[in-house]
């Protein structure tokens, strides 16, 4: 019979360990306070196999959130670059994810084997292994044989669009997809921009002569962010009340959302692609993160109404009516005017964004 061996991982916050959990479901928090939020580990008393198995679930789980996900486009050919064209379940996902350390371009959690010899000033991505080269694998499914290291960058990254970072003075995401997505991001992304409202520029940029958009990381070794989704998991567990504590931490970023949604129909503001900015000193939340992705923008132009509103879930309400409840609080915060000129030939979207600003301009506050 063969005795599998029992490997204990350390979940480190920068170079500090804050947990560490072991194969056999064994766990052990040191630093509650730093503990990443969408990982729940429970220590044990007794030998209690539900609460380990539980414990082993979460990690894979946590650990396998931190790569891409298989209806990423060129997700096929990102995993056979690496020769892991199979990673279909949490524990294979994981695997890769502990084959590069699980880190990430999101925040400075990372995890290393107990003893071994790993320091995150050496591994993590924002100093170290980006590769410029391997940005055509992801974002034009061309195959090459890459470590896991050299694709980590990109492999790590969440989202189901193409999307590779480079290097220029700071780092830099380029976003493929259809021509239509990539312009419909630009197009909203210039109108976003004449709101006062925290948000990720998009410019055009030419990758293979191909057009993509081009915006500037907004995380750093000081600051990290959380999704929406993952703080559901800390809120359940510690009694909060996520959407409270968006209203109120930071009204402006929460609200302004909802405005900006529903003037650009952006119709993908799911809890996955907005959420909390963190300040890596405390792991504390300190206001939501600026706005980003809008490449499925002017896609709920059929209606006045616009779309389910996803940010108010439970609730059921329109973008509209969201929206207007929004200007209510905090006003409309335009600072320039929209040129319906940016729209080029689509002239039924800029009529219809310019009525759905004018109605907006008729419940702001004074």
């Amino acid at each position: 019979m063969v005795k599998h061996q029992n490997i204990i991982y350390e979940i480190m916050h920068t170079e500090e360990p804050v947990a560490r959990v072991s194969t056999a479901g064994e766990a052990e928090i040191m630093q509650e306070d730093f503990m990443p939020y969408d990982l729940y580990l429970e220590p044990e008393d007794e030998n209690d196999i539900d609460i380990r198995m539980n414990n082993l679930e979460n990690f894979y789980h946590w650990c396998a959130s931190r790569m891409l996900t298989l209806d990423r486009q060129y997700a096929k050919a990102i995993l056979n670059s690496i020769g892991a064209s199979q990673a279909v379940t949490d524990r294979d996902r994981a695997n890769i994810a502990l084959s590069y350390h699980c880190v990430t371009l999101t925040d400075v959690f990372w995890v290393r084997k107990q003893g071994e010899n790993a320091r995150f000033e050496e591994i993590n991505l924002y100093d170290h292994s980006l590769n410029d080269a391997v940005a055509a694998i992801s974002l034009r499914g061309r195959q090459m044989t890459v470590t896991n290291r050299e694709l980590a960058q990109d492999i790590s990254t969440g989202g189901c669009f193409p999307k590779a970072w480079i290097r220029e003075k700071n780092l830099f995401l380029l976003k493929g997809g259809s021509e239509t997505a990539v312009r419909n991001e630009l197009l909203a992304s210039r109108i976003c921009r004449c709101f006062a409202i925290p948000q990720v520029a998009y410019e055009p940029y030419i990758f293979e002569n191909q057009l993509v958009s081009k915006s500037e990381i907004f995380t750093s070794k000081r600051y990290s962010i959380v999704t929406k989704m993952a703080f559901d998991i800390y809120a359940l567990n510690h009694d909060l009340d996520t959407l409270e504590m968006c209203k109120t931490l930071d009204p402006i970023a929460y609200y302004g959302m909802n405005i900006l949604d529903y003037l650009v129909g952006n119709t993908d503001r799911h809890p996955e692609n907005w959420g909390f900015l963190v300040d890596n000193r405390t792991n504390r939340c300190v206001s939501l993160h600026p706005l980003m992705d809008f490449n499925q923008s002017f896609l709920s132009y059929d209606a006045p109404d616009g779309a389910n509103c996803l940010t108010v879930f439970p609730a059921r309400m329109t973008q509209r009516e969201v929206a207007v409840e929004a200007v209510s609080r905090i006003g409309l915060r335009q600072v320039r005017e929209v040129d319906v000129s940016w729209f080029g030939g689509r002239v039924e979207e800029a009529q219809m964004f310019m009525w759905r600003l004018e109605e907006l301009k008729k419940d702001t506050i004074t």
